[in-house]
């Protein structure tokens, strides 16, 4: 539940539904009770507009005839007779009502009107019904001779609808149900839309980190989302734009410094000191050296090699024999008949450091290639004292030599392991050190398979 909630298209999508939900929950409760005082103030009105039509009927014939009017007055849904006092007919249950307050409304404030309902109230005369279906109201009048009357209306039981028993109406759990489907459903994809651009920002600055140089992002949509890949293409640019230009640097100098460099060898060739001689030559090597890893360093960084499709099983077995033929002694097991999306001449320089390290540093190399996981491991092993294990990390650093193994007088630079990984980064690879149980080194070098749709 907590990784559900973590995400912010999630949260959108609970905050979406459960706010939806509850403003229709609030606003059905609101108009369901509205519609339910309408209806009974429709039917208050009705039952008024009835009292009031016979009142005025009988008011305006003489008292001789009223009884006469009022046996009529059945066949209309009411009972009605004379009577000589209210006082004994109305008791607890008469109290003030919406159809007392109409009726003194439209009657007059003189007139004396008392309302009595009646819940156990007897049938019509001819009809089935029984006093379950129908409710009554006894209603008190005074006519304008002060003569009293009383009504007594029979009025079917309110509906269901304003019993609160509206079984399979418009308001039933099938439609509640079907309502609430609806909504989650237009809730996830609000949610879905709204937070496409952030997952392709998302997207896009995880891509930046093994490629630089990936098309820029669309800049479309919303405003906040075209400002925002807007920034991050010009972060892109920027970024681009500096690496190029440290790459440039590097390589400028260390190509300008060949040609003094050569001269100056030349020069050294005159001195007439034979050990002077060997010994600035020596040191003119090391830094002929130098310059040349970093070119190398350099072209890592920043290689315009084209990509395409590399056995590397034959790369690896090619590199392998190279290096025995130079007189190194190293051995080669194991096939993947896999292919890599690689820069031939990167990837050569990656592995070729790789075994010449192994080969200074630990006499040999053992190396090992298998396909683990739709990835490619190569594993290159010595026999060598190995590195601390609070060192593994830093011998990655430009420039980062071990005194103990790694001194300028057995030719190290410290760019080897800086090279390697960088051309391993640029293919979306990794590289890894550790110390063996047994002694020695072990580097394993992965990369991606291409997948069948890529070839």
């Amino acid at each position: 539940m907590k990784n559900f909630i973590g995400s912010i298209g999630n949260r959108m999508f609970v905050l979406l539904l459960a706010g939806v939900v509850l403003a229709v929950v609030a606003t059905t409760w609101l108009a369901t009770n509205e519609r339910k005082s309408s209806l009974r103030e429709l039917r208050f009105a009705h039952l008024a507009d009835r009292i009031e039509q016979i009142v005025q009927a009988v008011d305006d014939i003489p008292p001789e005839q009223r009884p006469i009017v009022l046996q009529a007055a059945a066949n209309f849904g009411f009972e009605a007779r004379m009577v000589d006092d209210m006082n004994d007919a109305v008791g607890a249950n008469a109290s003030a009502s919406p159809v007392q307050e109409m009726l003194q409304a439209r009657l007059g404030a003189e007139r004396r009107i008392a309302v009595q309902r009646e819940t156990e109230c007897a049938p019509r005369p001819g009809t089935r019904d029984g006093p379950r279906r129908e409710s009554c109201r006894v209603v008190y009048v005074s006519l304008h001779d002060h003569a009293l009357m009383r009504l007594r209306l029979h009025q079917p039981s309110e509906p269901p609808v304003l019993r609160g028993h509206g079984q399979g109406g418009p308001y039933g759990l099938q439609y509640i149900a079907l309502f609430l489907i609806l909504i989650a459903i237009l809730a996830y994809l609000v949610a879905r839309m709204a937070t496409s651009p952030i997952r392709k920002l998302a997207q896009a600055a995880t891509e930046l980190g093994g490629d630089i140089d990936r098309a820029p992002l669309a800049e479309t949509g919303p405003t906040e989302i075209r400002r925002a890949a807007h920034a991050f293409n010009a972060m892109q640019g920027r970024i681009r734009r500096q690496i190029q230009h440290r790459t440039h640097m590097l390589a400028a100098i260390t190509h300008d410094l060949q040609t003094p460099l050569t001269r100056l060898r030349l020069r050294l060739e005159k001195v007439g000191d034979d050990q002077l001689r060997q010994k600035l030559i020596d040191d003119l090597a090391v830094m002929q050296g130098m310059v040349r890893e970093g070119l190398d360093l350099a072209r890592s960084m920043d290689s315009s090699e084209k990509m395409q499709a590399l056995d590397i099983d034959s790369l690896l077995d090619s590199v392998c024999a190279d290096a025995a033929d130079a007189g190194q002694d190293v051995t080669l097991t194991g096939s993947t008949r896999a292919f890599v999306l690689a820069q031939p001449g990167a990837l050569r320089r990656c592995l070729t450091n790789l075994l010449d390290n192994a080969c200074k540093y630990g006499q040999l190399a053992r190396v090992s290639i298998v396909l683990e996981a739709q990835r490619v491991a190569i594993r290159i092993c010595d026999q060598g004292p190995g590195i601390p294990e609070a060192e593994l990390e830093s011998v990655f650093e430009p420039f980062y030599r071990l005194e103990a193994s790694r001194s300028r007088d057995t030719g190290g630079t410290g760019l080897g392991l800086t090279i390697a990984l960088n051309i391993a980064e640029n293919h979306h690879g990794q590289l890894k050190l550790r110390n063996l149980p047994e002694g020695g080194l072990e580097v394993l070098l992965e990369l991606p398979v291409m997948t069948p749709a890529k070839k």
